[in-house]
């Protein structure tokens, strides 16, 4: 056993020989379907701003696409559940890019219902974007869990930051064609996820979650897994299940609210879409890019060392948006990569500890009603970050997410307290002392 992580050593599990090709799959699959991510990210507030012509309601589109996103996990969860991931991974991505394209459509013929039901379509593709890091642990051992799941996450990095860089081009593109320029990047999300779904579809073979099934059955299971569902209650750890679940709800709240908000305040100061975008790129690349540093700490450190960054690190972000002049780009990206980074810590870590707690005959269904709960946070930020920025300003809404992000702490420690013994154990303990 390591004595920091308290999971088996890595040569005690040996890796499954397709896990390498399973990881490139979803590689691939991730960097495409990074820029249709970016698409809502980068211009979706601005967007719904411009055709509902209100700040008060900029935040519907970030809630609608990760209420989307709730519905999305659930589905696929069950799909992934009874046919394995690729079929699952697949329908979630195809229905994120008819969702982009009924975007599209809506901005062209200016629906604005057309454009909410859309985004709420295109919410299964954002979601499906981060299912995906659950493929990659399927086949991992305990010990390598975190960087199997930090890998899949880096490679979302260059679509994501390329994504936002390309606002202009892509308005160009659709100002040509007649299509309101903000709606240009919902075309490369159409693209993007469109091609994330033929590449899953074709090369995501053998299907993870099948394969770590058949080597449970078979008792080679890298953990160990025996995948009769036998005993599945007693060997779900809930306490834990809570605290990763917990965890990661937690730092989706707090990032979409500040970080969908932060366009919509950079435009009222001045700043143009493109700075807008940078700023969005530079955040983006802070959730994504320090994964492999992230996972290898998760792995080495355990799960709730790093499980505690988030709280402080989010702290900061919210601290440094709050206070930090609206005319300055510079502190503004400073604040949205802090929000990244604890993200990106708090993701990682209660994907392990979530996967952990979970055995292998029930994982998919589980990790997909975890997910309903991050997409409701994210829903509840992205509504509410509009309303209170037009009622109390964005430094408000700021500091709110700041405060809020330490409930981290108190999470953690509660979960790390013993369980009260019932009482003829506890005479018992006495007795021996």
């Amino acid at each position: 056993m390591s004595a920091r992580s308290g999971i088996p050593a890595t040569h005690g599990n040996p890796e499954v020989p397709q896990q390498r090709r399973v990881l490139t799959v979803l590689v691939v699959s991730q960097v495409l379907s990074g820029a249709g991510l970016a698409a809502g990210i980068t211009v979706g507030a601005l967007l719904a701003e411009e055709m509902l012509g209100s700040t008060g309601l900029a935040g519907v589109p970030s809630a609608l696409f990760t209420a989307g996103a709730a519905l999305g996990a659930i589905g696929i969860g069950r799909v992934c559940q009874r046919w394995g991931r690729r079929p699952g991974l697949t329908l979630g991505y195809v229905v994120g890019a008819l969702g982009s394209l009924g975007v599209v459509i809506a901005a062209v013929v200016d629906s604005v219902y057309l454009l909410l039901l859309s985004l709420f379509v295109y919410g299964a593709g954002t979601v499906t974007n981060l299912l995906a890091r659950y493929a990659g642990a399927d086949l991992a051992s305990p010990a390598r869990r975190g960087r199997a799941v930090s890998t899949v996450l880096f490679a979302t990095t260059l679509g994501a930051v390329v994504g936002p860089l390309l606002v202009s081009a892509t308005g160009d593109v659709a100002h040509a064609w007649g299509i309101p320029r903000l709606a240009g990047p919902f075309l490369l999300a159409l693209l993007a996820f469109t091609a994330a779904a033929a590449v899953l579809g074709i090369c995501l073979r053998p299907d993870p979650l099948l394969l770590a099934r058949d080597l449970a059955a078979a008792g080679t299971s890298p953990d160990d897994a025996d995948g009769t569902g036998e005993g599945d209650a007693a060997r779900t750890d809930t306490r834990a299940l809570a605290t990763g679940a917990a965890v990661m709800v937690v730092t989706q709240l707090v990032m979409i609210a500040i970080m969908t908000m932060t366009p919509v305040h950079m435009r009222a100061h001045g700043h143009g879409t493109q700075a807008a975008g940078l700023v969005i790129a530079l955040h983006v690349a802070a959730m994504f890019m320090p994964s492999p540093l992230t996972g290898m700490l998760v792995d080495r450190l355990g799960r709730r060392w790093v499980a505690a960054a988030p709280g402080l690190t989010l702290l900061a972000a919210g601290i440094l948006a709050a206070v930090a002049p609206p005319h300055s780009m510079a502190a503004l990206a400073t604040a949205l990569v802090l929000l990244g980074l604890g993200w990106n810590f708090g993701l990682i870590s209660g994907t392990a500890i979530v996967t952990d707690a979970v055995p292998l005959a029930r994982r998919a269904a589980t990790q997909g009603t975890v997910d309903v709960g991050i997409a409701l946070a994210g829903a509840t930020g992205g509504m509410a970050s509009g309303l209170v920025v037009a009622a109390s300003g964005f430094p408000a809404l700021a500091a709110g997410g700041a405060v809020l992000a330490l409930a981290i702490v108190p999470v953690l420690a509660l979960a790390d307290r013993p369980p009260r013994a019932a009482p003829a154990e506890a005479v018992a303990s006495k007795q021996r002392v």
